[in-house]
């Protein structure tokens, strides 16, 4: 696909309002109903709610470059009220759905919002938060036939007044504000401007255009208040998508009857679908496939964790490419990507186009370009410690190059373990070991100013219960063989509940939080050294 009219930076309202009439009578969305049956919402539709949810907040008071946040599950709704915010002059705040009240306050009060949607699902978290805040907020109802009447009365009464918004947006300034899991502490707020993301999205689609076309199907179950998700919503918008929205429960089930082309997940549903694919094969991995997808996948897209690689090599073996690549909420979010034609499945692929990296001496990955965003919001200390002193941002990720080029991750620079013989340690290098060894799920190496490693063992599910004591022997065995004597784990345990986002031991984006998991079962690993 030529995307060469697609890379001018503009607002994501304009990749909507932009297209019409052209395309006002073609579907956008299409969203699966209680019975089964899909509801269809017309690219017309879909920008006259934009527009009227933009008419609501500029009547409600808010201000060019003010934040509003936006706290519900997925809908069209919810992508309205998005765009709308933007289409203001607002700051979109997305607050991810399962965030209790105490987390939704501290977003909302650290952001300092005027505004919010909420869906009806919500109403009850959202009013406990919006208590616990020192500023009025204004709550404003997500899908609601109601609001969306008022707004498009609204609009039309004083139609100049949207246009002369979106007219007069600053691309240098903040279109977003997304609020990073982290692993310890409070999220910090990352501020990305309209240039930050447009030019990213640029970067994407260049990289990406021998296997993008306009009239593709897409099945969008990621959440929309993170970047992944809603770095799909705005791709679909730029390239004219017809986007089937399903939620995360039924996304894998409904692959064959909506036999997408386009398909963006997490590894563990990219797992999933492969093992299935493999017990099904009957030497013929392409077929069960396609009766799996629906058989029409042509663009494929792994992220928020890396996927093992026999994952991908199976995949592949079935004529399906999943593309990987790196980067964090700050850059916008792409550093890296592997390319349709110039990929290595041990790696996070190449930088993108408006991109720099470079490794200093003790391996960080630091990035510049006008990708990256300039600081976090009411945090200078963060922010001074973020960069270094020539202005580069410092990821927190370590890497390395292959001699080909593509960077390799290979540890988190935090996450550093000092034996108490004085070695340093990386876990997350001993634990990426176990990353192609089908019967290991994930596991957890400890050690911190003890005289050896031990380690969590989480086993796929596929392991039967008879051999998991086995197998966990087997791959920790495989891996030492691999190792140093200081690196090697000599005891472990076995884990028997998943490690989850709900328990806090995984952020949003399915990251393990280290110190999290180290303090919920530290007596377990701890009775390791008895």
């Amino acid at each position: 696909m030529d995307v060469t009219p697609l890379l001018t930076v503009k607002p994501a309202p304009c990749a909507v309002l932009d297209s019409l009439p052209a395309r006002a009578e073609q579907v956008r969305f299409r969203v699966r109903k209680a019975d089964g049956s899909w509801a269809a919402v017309t690219w017309g539709e879909f920008a006259a709610q934009i527009r009227a949810l933009a008419a609501v907040l500029i009547d409600a008071g808010v201000q060019a470059g003010d934040r509003v946040a936006v706290y519900g599950a997925n809908s069209v709704g919810w992508a309205a009220a998005a765009l709308g915010v933007q289409a203001a002059g607002a700051v979109m705040v997305p607050i991810y759905p399962a965030s209790t009240a105490p987390q939704a306050a501290y977003v909302l009060g650290h952001a300092a919002c005027k505004a919010v949607f909420v869906n009806e699902a919500l109403r009850g978290r959202a009013a406990e938060a919006i208590a616990a805040v020192p500023q009025p907020v204004h709550v404003i109802a997500l899908d609601d036939d109601t609001v969306l009447a008022a707004g498009r009365a609204l609009d039309r009464a004083h139609p100049a007044r949207v246009q002369m918004r979106l007219d007069a947006i600053d691309l240098d300034r903040p279109g977003l504000m997304l609020y990073t899991s982290g692993t310890s502490g409070n999220p910090k707020g990352v501020p990305l401007t309209h240039k930050n993301v447009g030019v990213n999205g640029a970067d994407w689609m260049r990289n990406n255009a021998a296997l993008l076309e306009g009239d593709y199907r897409d099945l969008l179950w990621l959440p929309m208040s993170h970047i992944f998700g809603f770095g799909q919503l705005c791709t679909g918008n730029a390239l004219g998508w017809e986007t089937w929205m399903t939620s995360p429960h039924d996304a894998l089930a409904l692959l064959p009857e909506v036999a997408p082309h386009v398909f963006f997940s997490v590894p563990a549903y990219w797992e999933k679908l492969a093992r299935t694919m493999i017990a099904e094969a009957n030497g013929d991995p392409r077929g069960a496939l396609a009766r799996l997808t629906g058989g029409r996948l042509r663009f494929c897209l792994s992220g928020g964790a890396g996927l093992k690689m026999e994952i991908k090599e199976a995949l592949l073996a079935a004529g399906v490419l999943v593309i990987e690549g790196y980067g964090l909420t700050e850059t916008s979010p792409t550093l890296t990507l592997n390319r349709p034609d110039d990929y290595r499945f041990d790696s996070v692929g190449k930088p993108v186009r408006s991109v720099e990296l470079r490794l200093a001496d003790d391996g960080e990955i630091e990035a510049r370009g006008p990708s990256v965003f300039a600081g976090y919001h009411d945090d200078p200390a963060a922010t001074a410690a973020a960069f270094t002193d020539d202005g580069w941002f410092k990821t927190g990720d370590v890497g390395r190059w292959t001699e080909d080029g593509f960077l390799q991750i290979i540890d988190r620079k935090k996450d550093i373990l000092v034996t108490a013989g004085g070695k340093n340690v990386p876990p997350a290098n001993i634990e990426a070991r176990f990353a192609d060894d089908p019967a290991i799920e994930r596991v957890v190496v400890y050690g911190d100013a003890r005289s050896y490693l031990v380690a969590g063992v989480w086993l796929a599910p596929t392991v039967p219960v008879g051999q998991r004591e086995a197998e966990a022997a087997r791959a920790v065995a495989a891996v030492n063989a691999q190792l140093a004597s200081f690196e090697t784990i000599k005891k472990h345990w076995i884990g028997e509940d998943p490690l989850t986002v709900e328990a806090g031991l995984l952020t949003t984006s399915l990251k393990l939080r280290r110190k999290a998991v180290y303090a919920h079962y530290r007596d377990r690993f701890e009775a390791l050294y008895g």
